[in-house]
């Protein structure tokens, strides 16, 4: 395709009715000038709220699905017809469910895959055509892309997917200037923990699991801004806090038998 007519630049940020997203639509508007920033999700109204607080961008609401083959088509339509250079891709969207791999609903784990893994893959390859040197790709991961987790088997392989596709591409398009980066954080204060333990496995405990214990639960906004430095200096990957930066480091070394008890103790 000629790179010739490119004309307004815009961001896209999937995910970007809750957490991560709504911080990264907050941060990168003002990170970067901007003609436009896409926002992409199933709920129009947070988007909405947050687009209005827009001083230099205008805010564009596209309430789409990622795992609808018909609303991606017509995500790609717009692309092609509008041609923007893209300067910025957030892949935020995604979502886990706690449980036993074989009592959670089959369903659920598919529709997972999905969005975690289908439709991160499918956007990504669509905006490549408007990219030039200079554009950023921000992939998010997660601290359980480092290791197969019990009790989350099926959100952390998706994850592992991310991180390796990202850290391939941050180095297959080096040589047209575009930047990849593979945001892998730990427990994020967000919804993510809430809506992980609604399934068809939780639902029949009397409890509720905590899933990971409260000190490693961080902030959006401090996960997001540790993001746009690492991606502005060139890094494959961003780990935010300690705790997550030893157990990322240390894993290659340990013994996966005792790796693989340690995360299942996280249901109990």
């Amino acid at each position: 395709m000629s790179q010739a007519k490119l004309t307004k630049k815009i961001a896209i940020i999937t995910g970007a009715s809750s957490g991560l997203g709504l911080e990264f639509a907050r941060q990168v508007e003002k990170a970067y000038y901007l003609d436009e920033i896409w926002l992409i999700a199933r709920r129009s109204e947070p988007m909405k709220d947050v687009a209005d607080r827009f001083h230099k961008s205008k805010g564009i609401i596209l309430p789409l699905d990622i795992t609808d083959r018909g609303d991606m088509l017509a995500l790609h339509k717009r692309i092609m017809d509008e041609k923007p250079q893209i300067e910025v891709l957030v892949n935020n969207a995604g979502y886990g469910k706690i449980g036993p791999f074989a009592e959670l609903g089959l369903e659920e784990q598919m529709q997972m895959i999905d969005l975690n893994v289908r439709g991160l893959t499918y956007l990504t390859h669509i905006v490549l055509p408007f990219m030039q040197s200079g554009a950023k790709i921000v992939q998010v991961a997660s601290a359980a892309a480092f290791s197969p987790s019990p009790y989350f088997s099926v959100y952390a392989a998706t994850k592992s997917y991310v991180l390796s596709l990202s850290e391939a591409l941050h180095f297959e398009l080096k040589g047209r200037g575009i930047e990849v980066l593979a945001v892998c954080p730990g427990p994020i204060a967000t919804e993510f923990f809430s809506v992980a333990q609604k399934n068809e496995y939780m639902k029949n405990k009397v409890g509720q699991a905590e899933p990971f214990n409260r000190f490693l639960v961080v902030g959006a906004k401090d996960v997001v801004a540790k993001a746009l430095v690492d991606l502005n200096k060139g890094r494959k990957r961003s780990v935010f806090s300690l705790p997550i930066k030893a157990f990322v480091s240390i894993v290659p070394f340990l013994p996966r038998s005792l790796v693989l008890r340690a995360l299942s103790m996280r249901k109990q």
